[in-house]
């Protein structure tokens, strides 16, 4: 995706903030822009390769999402069209216009199976987020119901983790309470919905932010392929990783590299790229038919 000539950007008032891993961050007026680019992330770290159209692909599945969930909470978006006068063609499909809030500085993750990093903290300790759970589980075995486990959040680098009482200290007793109680909505009511569409919802994260009211409201993407680990209900057996429809996909073929998972990370095979492209398209025609 190439990036709009700056004199452009300039002449309209439009501020480049920052890039994240995956989406560009624009300033306009009271607004913020965020534009989804087609890179991707492993491991924490950006890879080289590109995934061409990824980044609409994404802002199609979080727009189904956030209309779909805003029942449970807010969201961010204010429009997904340009201003009128305003004509960047590289951004078509790829951006959201968004309310600006103070973003909660934790990642709010919902799981239910025990895979990627849950199924490692099991095998080490017999628990999934700090929290004990049956012994005997397979890999990828549903839990007996979902767990809310977050993280730090980290736009460079990893993200770490953290326990109950982490968080806790981070957000205060009734801010976590909230939180985790609307995660855990959230996760139920998509996963329901996927499961008709014979889609599993491994596990996912949440991004919060609060208004200057307080009031809090769902931000940055929502329930793709890159936040969360989406399984074929068909193909479903547990004891192993999982076929998928996300970048567990690219994970899996990483994990075959002899690579340290730092920076920089490794040129994708163009199999690779094509194979995650399809899976993506696929995860977002089957939840959005």
């Amino acid at each position: 995706m190439p990036n709009p000539d700056p004199l452009i950007l300039e002449s309209h008032g439009i501020e480049r903030l920052r890039s994240g891993k995956v989406r560009d961050l624009y300033a306009w007026r009271e607004e913020l822009w965020i534009v989804a680019s087609d890179r991707l992330s492993a491991f924490d770290v950006i890879l080289p390769s590109l995934i061409p159209d990824k980044g609409r692909l994404l802002t199609q599945l979080s727009r189904h999402w956030f209309e779909l969930l805003s029942d449970i909470v807010p969201n961010h978006v204010l429009s997904y069209d340009l201003p009128e006068g305003i004509f960047l063609p590289e951004w078509e499909g790829r951006l959201v216009r968004a309310r600006r809030c103070r973003v909660v500085p934790v990642e709010c993750i919902a799981r239910g199976y025990v895979s990627g990093s849950g199924w490692k903290e099991y095998q080490a300790r017999g628990t999934v987020g700090g929290y004990v759970v049956p012994q005997g589980l397979l890999e990828s075995a549903q839990l007996p119901y979902p767990l809310f486990t977050p993280s730090t959040k980290a736009d460079h680098g990893h993200d770490e983790n953290i326990d109950e009482a982490a968080a806790r200290n981070i957000l205060g007793d009734a801010r976590y309470e909230q939180l985790r109680d609307l995660t855990l909505t959230l996760y139920t009511k998509a996963a329901a919905y996927a499961a008709a569409r014979g889609i599993i919802i491994a596990d996912t994260k949440f991004e919060f932010g609060l208004t200057p009211d307080d009031q809090v409201i769902l931000i940055d993407e929502a329930l793709t392929p890159d936040s969360s680990r989406f399984w074929p209900a068909d193909q479903y057996q547990p004891g192993g990783p999982q076929p998928s429809f996300d970048k567990q996909y690219v994970r899996d073929y990483l994990e075959t590299l002899d690579w340290d998972k730092r920076p920089p990370g490794p040129f994708l095979p163009q199999e690779v790229i094509e194979g995650t492209l399809a899976k993506y398209r696929e995860a977002l025609e089957r939840l959005t038919r």
